[in-house]
């Protein structure tokens, strides 16, 4: 895989990636030891319209959770063995899950960006095969506990986490994750990420400002809240694919 494939993309767009790239020392890349997380807050400046523009806001999409009309979407680009998005997924995005999910202000949607490997790419296939049967929250819990990563991601140890996710047919979800649906999916992602300049996991878009790394908490409220004023004040509906409350239209 390479994050330097020559890809067209908006002037803005451009701009806004080198900006992610910048705050990028903070986050984990692959083959270089992680750098202490600080307190930097997302950018000040209005956010570009076309990192904005990257919400999907599918409430069918199965990899996202919040309501597809909240006046916030956070995009995360991660990887299952990456270390700090494990931190971020126990430490950091619970309670923002509970603040803010939960009240319909915000709404999560996962870029699945493997950046270490076979491991990698296997283990962000197995995360959308629990997808298609509703468990991939679950199945990301599972992954990101405490020690999990260091076990691996064979199949063996893959089938494991979809037992310990509570999939309810392990015979679908080995052939979802072998799946062309599985690659294109996982392509899908890629492609997006690459054209924005991700080159370090975790990378998030708060309404399309980048912050990167598992910051503190604070940083991440203070992008939602800031966010949130913003989509207040232009007075915008936000939705574009329906109006569930999660990645299943529920």
């Amino acid at each position: 895989m390479s994050a330097t494939k020559p890809l067209m993309i908006s002037a803005g767009v451009a701009l806004a990636a080198v900006t992610l790239g910048l705050l990028s020392w903070q986050a984990t890349a692959p083959g270089e030891a992680a750098a202490p997380t600080g307190s930097t807050a997302a950018p000040a400046a209005p956010a570009d319209e076309g990192l904005l523009a990257l919400a999907r806001r599918d409430a069918g999409d199965r990899l996202a959770q919040g309501r597809a009309d909240a006046p916030v979407v956070m995009i995360e680009y991660a990887d299952f063995k990456c270390g700090y998005c494990g931190k971020f997924a126990r430490d950091t995005e619970p309670a923002l899950v509970d603040k803010y999910v939960k009240d319909g202000t915000l709404r999560i949607e996962w870029r699945n960006y493997p950046i270490f490997g076979a491991d990698s790419e296997a283990a962000a296939k197995a995360a959308w095969a629990a997808g298609q049967q509703g468990r991939f929250w679950q199945f990301h819990a599972a992954a990101y506990a405490e020690g999990s990563k260091e076990k691996g991601f064979g199949d063996a140890r893959l089938a494991e986490l979809a037992q310990q996710a509570g999939v309810p047919d392990a015979a679908r979800f080995a052939r979802d994750m072998k799946s062309p649906a599985a690659e294109a999916a996982l392509h899908k992602d890629q492609e997006e990420a690459y054209k924005i300049g991700v080159s370090s996991t975790p990378s998030f878009l708060v309404n399309g400002q980048p912050i990167a790394g598992a910051q503190p908490p604070a940083a991440f409220e203070h992008a939602i809240e800031t966010a949130k004023a913003r989509a207040a004040g232009a007075g915008t509906a936000p939705g574009k694919n329906g109006q569930g409350r999660n990645g299943q239209g529920s």
